[in-house]
């Protein structure tokens, strides 16, 4: 069993994306530059925000954090959206999810210009990168395929198992393992709540993608020797033994699965640190204009 070190891999694509924008200013060449607009103060999103301020920080890239209460008029957010869209030297932006209940998450990823949508949430990139045209492609996927193509990992040919239909996670890689591309070219089959037969379907799997936010589903008796178990999932779990009282736990039961597997990777350090990786990687895109002209 060999772990995929997610931290590790991430910590490597960002050093070359450093190398790349440290000669783009050598050059005499723009900065990327990454607008983030944060609204409330949900802890999650607080600590994701950071996160990506820091990782921008170590790729070289230009960041602006805008932050609103949550009282923010959905009109009000609308406008900020548009002036972001008007603003020649923001390359890329995103608005962090989720929203107050008040405002239409929809309505706000549709009225980002796609053009500079580098969650790749809008549409028009989700509706490209099903068809295989270059788009900026959803973070969390995106990464995913990354870790496949970092280990080496055969995806021609092989059953994939995706647990998971959210328009985040489950159907764009479900749509991406599908490409004739590498990594892709495998026969998918989409489990959600609505499948029966879910252990016998999980057990033919060569490659099992667990992205439904439930810990622990997929269990050791629902995995076959050898699979390639990619554990999307981060649910914060209670736990005295911890600091904070609480643990991140993974869709898969780590102990009794890893195992069985040749390849896994684990929940923190897996898929978690490649989302904000893909993100750099999709903002250093906007800023050469390689997507979009």
């Amino acid at each position: 069993m060999q772990l995929i070190d997610g931290k590790a891999i991430s910590m490597q694509i960002k050093q070359e994306i450093a190398a790349e924008v440290a000669e783009i200013k050598a050059k005499g060449g723009k900065v990327p530059h990454l607008a983030v607009i944060i609204v409330g103060h949900d802890g999650g999103s607080e600590t994701y925000v950071k996160n990506k301020v820091l990782s921008c920080e170590q790729c070289g890239f230009k960041s602006t954090k805008i932050a609103f209460e949550s009282d923010i008029t959905e009109d009000e957010l609308l406008a900020a959206i548009d002036k972001l869209n008007k603003d020649n030297d923001v390359d890329g932006f995103i608005v962090q999810l989720p929203l107050p209940k008040h405002i239409s998450e929809q309505k706000v990823i549709e009225a980002i210009d796609y053009k500079k949508d580098v969650d790749g949430f809008h549409p028009i990139n989700v509706g490209r990168t099903s068809i295989g045209l270059p788009a900026f492609v959803s973070a969390t996927p995106a990464g995913i395929l990354e870790l496949l193509k970092r280990y080496n990992i055969e995806t021609k040919g092989k059953n994939c198992v995706v647990i998971g239909r959210s328009n985040i996670v489950g159907k764009p890689v479900a749509s991406l393992m599908m490409q004739k591309a590498y990594p892709g070219n495998a026969t998918v089959t989409v489990c959600h709540s609505g499948t029966k037969n879910i252990k016998e379907i999980c057990k033919e799997a060569d490659i099992i993608i667990a992205a439904m936010g439930s810990p622990k589903f997929v269990t050791a008796d629902m995995v076959k020797d050898g699979a390639v178990v990619i554990d999307v999932g981060t649910t914060r779990v209670p736990c005295a033994e911890s600091k904070t009282g609480f643990k991140l736990t993974g869709d898969v039961d780590f102990e009794n699965v890893a195992p069985k597997c040749s390849f896994i990777t684990p929940v923190p350090g897996g898929v978690g640190p490649m989302t904000i990786c893909s993100l750099m990687k999709n903002t250093l895109l906007a800023g050469k204009k390689e997507i979009y002209k």
